[in-house]
């Protein structure tokens, strides 16, 4: 069965540090910092004390891996940076946990669904790693900073899959209910993305 992830909650060691970033671990405390990290990313920094934060968010990720950040950002809205970031996360977890059923649903889907032309230079048809990559390549737009960009591409591969899940996951499902409500969530995921990608190419996305 090929369904996303579902968000989750790990208890790691290093939420210890998210604490520290804020000084407290109320709800409101972590939203903050959810926010404030989720800028810095995207945004960069302004200053000594952004660079700082920075610093220590790269090494948490580095140290005790994205799951961390991820779970920070999981109850943060869809119109927000912390939410784009969450979804972003999700993609990139499920491509790299089922790299298989990724290049196989991604390859049915272009048969079903426009491609657009910033996911369609892949191999014909996709390996897994074809696939990887992609999903690699598309991210890279976070550290470039063209954010927009990078949502209405990771929004395209999305559809794409959902498409090729609707036609292709019912024979890797439980049943094929359970595979339209997983396609249906992916399509909902890039409508997501692709509101959140207009909100950016008007300044609005925080």
């Amino acid at each position: 069965m090929s369904e996303m992830p579902r968000p989750r909650r790990p208890v790691l060691p290093g939420a210890a540090h998210f604490e520290d970033l804020v000084g407290d671990v109320d709800p409101s405390s972590r939203s903050e910092a959810a926010d404030r990290c989720a800028a810095l990313l995207v945004r960069g920094a302004h200053d000594s004390a952004d660079e700082a934060v920075v610093a220590r968010v790269v090494t948490l990720a580095e140290s005790e891996g994205l799951d961390t950040l991820a779970d920070l950002w999981a109850g943060s809205p869809a119109d927000s940076l912390a939410g784009c970031l969450w979804r972003l996360y999700l993609l990139r977890s499920w491509v790299y946990a089922d790299p298989a059923a990724a290049a196989r649903e991604f390859d049915a889907g272009r048969t079903h669904t426009p491609v657009h032309e910033v996911v369609a230079g892949v191999e014909d048809p996709p390996g897994p790693d074809e696939v990887r990559q992609l999903v690699d390549n598309v991210l890279r737009g976070v550290a470039r900073g063209d954010f927009a960009d990078t949502l209405y591409r990771a929004a395209a591969f999305a559809r794409v899959v959902a498409a090729g899940r609707a036609h292709v996951g019912a024979s890797h499902a439980a049943t094929p209910y359970d595979s339209d409500l997983s396609a249906a969530k992916l399509v909902t995921m890039a409508e997501q993305l692709e509101q959140a990608a207009r909100l950016e190419s008007d300044g609005l996305l925080a």
